[in-house]
């Protein structure tokens, strides 16, 4: 059996995680809507629904290299010749007329003949410059792409909320855009708090701690599609701390803080954040049902009143608090559909128990079953969950109410595929 530590419960029973996180999102709104570049929109979602301007073919044209025919000149004996009346090549441009018993010879992308209706493949013929034999006939239609066969003018190519992916780009750029209205990328301003704190490059000794957190939030914030910037390490100082944050909300859409969420006496985030006064910042701390971790606090700081998520220091209880409430509030404030990881149902390989009235989430292994389904490994969780996190393709979730999970029974899995 792989066992959990069981946590110290609060005095207080902790809020339950579903309402904290509807709370959160719910005063948040997507960030407002830039016209961008095609080459400059790409990871971005669209702000609206993108509509073909024109059709896709955008004129009748050869799909292969080959010779522009009428069908009804190619019936009759098992082998028939044509006389091969021009080129077309595919930047042609002068209108161009079949009449009976002749062809053209054309590469594919060449605008048909007017009056064709099927490209015979070069290697169906003798391939003759002035007159061409041609040996197998193909059916009405083979060889040619008609306008606006792939996407007719008004068709929508594209949903509002849809990340701007290369395929997407070659089909808006196809179809004659240039540019979308899309969401812009989220800046995400990470802060790792405390005194003890030494950055990396280092090995921790008593009294330093090497600042994992910061550098593990940056980059799980790129992978959730923004623009994030590690400001380092701030002490714990009240007006240092307060003027960090102050100076930051002129560059960013959000602040996520890591360390000092506790109530103990090294605690300072929540000390200083929960008594900011005036308009300098609004922020509440939360005891969640959360395992590992149920201390989070979330606010707005500044005139601008800049969202915050403020994060416990340890490094895979804050990358735990990333995915369950900033990787949300990321998806959200790019205008991303839907905000949360895809999951699945797996059989679970191993019992495990869970801390009561916590909803935790152990890192693990997902895999396809043969003939369909998935199965689950536990990894390392608890006070190990950095050392799971590591290995993980998914984050096991077991809920409030749930001491034990026996190995065969069917828990809930997100799949963290490390992109967005």
């Amino acid at each position: 059996m792989t066992s959990t530590a069981e946590p110290a419960l609060a005095a207080t029973e902790p809020t339950p995680l579903a309402d904290y996180l509807g709370s959160v999102l719910r005063q948040l709104r997507p960030l407002p809507p830039l016209d961008l570049d095609l080459t400059q929109a790409y990871g971005n979602v669209l702000a609206e629904d993108v509509l073909a301007p024109h059709d896709y073919p955008a004129f009748d044209h050869a799909a292969i290299d080959g010779y522009a025919a009428r069908l009804e000149d190619l019936s009759g004996p098992q082998r028939v010749r044509l006389n091969v009346v021009g080129d077309i090549g595919a930047a042609s441009w002068r209108p161009v007329r079949l009449t009976p018993g002749t062809c053209f010879s054309v590469a594919a992308g060449a605008p048909l003949p007017h009056g064709a209706d099927v490209v015979v493949p070069a290697g169906w013929t003798d391939q003759g410059m002035a007159a061409v034999e041609i040996r197998q006939i193909p059916k009405r239609g083979h060889g040619i792409r008609r306008a606006g066969e792939e996407f007719a003018a008004g068709t929508r190519l594209a949903r509002a909320g849809t990340e701007v992916n290369s395929a997407l780009v070659a089909v808006l750029a196809a179809t004659g855009l240039g540019h979308v209205v899309v969401r812009p990328s989220p800046r995400v301003v990470i802060i790792a708090t405390g005194d003890e704190l030494v950055d990396v490059g280092r090995v921790s000794q008593p009294g330093q701690v090497v600042d994992a957190s910061s550098h593990a939030l940056a980059a799980a914030a790129v992978e959730a599609g923004a623009m994030a910037y590690r400001v380092g390490i701030c002490d714990d100082d009240p007006e240092a701390l307060r003027g960090l944050l102050e100076d930051q909300t002129l560059r960013s859409d959000l602040i996520v803080t890591t360390g000092g969420t506790g109530t103990g006496p090294g605690d300072m985030v929540r000390r200083i954040l929960s008594r900011w006064e005036g308009n300098r910042g609004d922020v509440s701390f939360t005891d969640v049902a959360l395992f590992p971790g149920t201390a989070l606090g979330f606010g707005t700081v500044g005139a601008e009143e800049v969202p915050v998520i403020c994060l416990p220091g340890d490094p895979g209880t804050a990358l735990v608090g990333f995915e369950v409430l900033a990787r949300p509030a990321i998806q959200l404030l790019g205008g991303a559909e839907p905000v949360f990881r895809p999951s699945v149902r797996a059989h679970l390989l191993d019992t495990l128990s869970s801390p009561p009235g916590l909803r935790e989430f152990r890192p693990a292994h997902v895999a396809e079953r043969r003939g369909g389904g998935y199965t689950v490994q536990p990894l390392a969780g608890g006070p190990y969950t950095l050392a799971g996190l590591a290995e993980a393709n998914g984050l096991l979730v077991l809920g409030e109410r749930v001491t034990s999970a026996t190995a065969g029974s069917t828990v809930d899995v997100l799949l963290l595929n490390r992109r967005r």
